[in-house]
């Protein structure tokens, strides 16, 4: 049977490891430790734990001065509310003077579920991502979002991570190694690519699985790291498979897909298809039912490789 953990619950572990090792590591919460998992670090170093309430401006603006401060501070809330209601302060406060603060936000997706969507963030990436000077980050599993959080706490510069409520597949083992800025090939494939992040990583390794049932290769690519976005992975694949399609539990809008057809339309013009939700807010609902109505699956996956393949 898989192992199912959340990426927000590997978050709170690393943490706890880090603030072991690293006593600058302060982490900041806006009333959420129960759900965001920062309660973990509270636990162990009630010191170093600020709880600024529901205030995620003053979360951030907090941050960044105890960045100026020499600490490496972790904030954390909900992505709408951090890509949202504090976007000025990150902006302006954070990203602007390159400040050393990490912004590691979760409950992201339509995955939320049951909270609907006015908490369902489906523009945080496209909304982060635009910002000089950040480093946006969407990890698959357990395993590597743990990593992502350690290499974040080694990044000198604002670093957004991107996190999970529910569980997911753990798809990697101790052994994997994540770098900032690489994406990773899981599968080899020469026919068509499929090119995933975050939640979506596993669906796209499933539906290879299906096509590879058929005689269709299909490669599979990892991209958790959407800014600074790997380029040579993506063209390599352009270059040696029939096309590409995107992957993603967010808005086609500015997310994954759109830096992916930024990166072929400069360098390799590449037939393409992205699968994300499409200029729609969620709902209230089961977030596997909710992943399911908004084409976020395995049937949608092997449906968009198959048009390109006719073309």
């Amino acid at each position: 049977m898989t192992n199912m953990i959340a990426t927000r619950d590997a978050y709170g572990e690393a943490l706890k490891e880090l603030g072991g090792i690293n006593k600058d590591i302060v982490v900041l919460d806006a009333d959420l430790s129960g759900s965001t998992k920062t309660g973990v670090f509270k636990k162990a170093y009630p010191e170093r734990f600020i709880n600024v309430g529901i205030a995620e401006q003053n979360l951030v603006a907090t941050a960044a001065g105890l960045a100026t401060a020499g600490k490496i501070p972790f904030a954390s809330t909900f992505a709408v509310f951090a890509s949202g209601r504090a976007f000025e302060i990150i902006r302006n406060s954070v990203c602007y003077p390159k400040l050393n603060v990490k912004i590691a936000a979760t409950h992201a997706g339509l995955s939320v579920g049951e909270d609907g969507a006015t908490h369902q963030a489906l523009e945080d990436l496209s909304i982060m991502r635009s910002l000089p000077n950040m480093v946006v980050l969407n990890p698959a599993d357990a395993i590597e979002a743990k990593q992502c959080i350690y290499k974040a706490a080694e990044h000198n510069g604002p670093v957004y991570i991107r996190l999970g409520r529910s569980k997911v597949p753990v798809i990697f083992d101790e052994n994997y190694k994540f770098e900032i800025g690489k994406g990773i090939e899981l599968r080899e494939g020469k026919d068509i690519t499929l090119i995933a992040t975050g939640t979506m990583v596993k669906k796209a390794i499933d539906a290879a699985e299906e096509l590879d049932k058929e005689g269709i290769s299909v490669r599979v690519i990892n991209i958790s790291t959407i800014k600074p976005i790997d380029e040579d992975i993506i063209i390599k694949a352009a270059k040696e498979t029939k096309g590409i399609v995107t992957v993603e539990e967010h808005s086609i809008i500015g997310g994954l897909g759109s830096a992916v057809a930024e990166v072929l339309v400069e360098n390799r013009p590449t037939f393409m298809e992205r699968i994300g939700t499409i200029d729609t807010f969620g709902e209230s609902g089961d977030g596997n039912f909710l992943l399911e109505k908004y084409g976020l699956n395995v049937k949608n996956i092997i449906e968009k490789a198959k048009n390109i393949l006719t073309k």
